[in-house]
């Protein structure tokens, strides 16, 4: 049986709790990854964080809901939430559909240099293999 290529996109920044990071505009938009939304199943609900939202590093923000298990998002580093994919409310499914663009989850204030505890794509490549 043939091993599927997970995509890792280089541009990223990820999490060693399967999400990835991109930054720009002094925010930074965070999802899950490929790898992340295959091995939870088909997403089903997405309980997401409210605006204005203050974060610490390490807290969970949201949950996605999949008809095997629950997914818990962590925060990668202190901000407050600037944006959530208000979409993913009644289209869950998109984070498995395309969870590097529409499947976006939310966008936090990017006030300081990212933490050194990121990956970058090879980094997260040896991680899952």
């Amino acid at each position: 049986m043939a091993e599927t290529q997970t995509e890792i996109p280089e541009h990223l920044s990820y999490t060693t709790e399967h999400e990835w990071v991109q930054t720009g505009d002094g925010k930074a938009r965070l999802g899950i990854t490929d790898y992340a939304q295959d091995a939870l199943g088909d997403v089903v609900y997405a309980q997401l964080p409210r605006e204005g939202d203050e974060v610490s590093e390490g807290e969970i923000i949201a949950e996605l809901e999949s008809t095997k298990s629950v997914g818990e998002i962590y925060a990668p580093f202190d901000g407050v939430v600037v944006a959530v994919n208000e979409e993913l409310e009644d289209q869950p499914e998109l984070v498995n559909q395309d969870p590097y663009g529409e499947g976006w989850i939310v966008d936090l204030s990017l006030d300081s240099p990212l933490p050194s505890t990121l990956l970058d794509a090879a980094g997260y490549r040896d991680l899952i293999s």
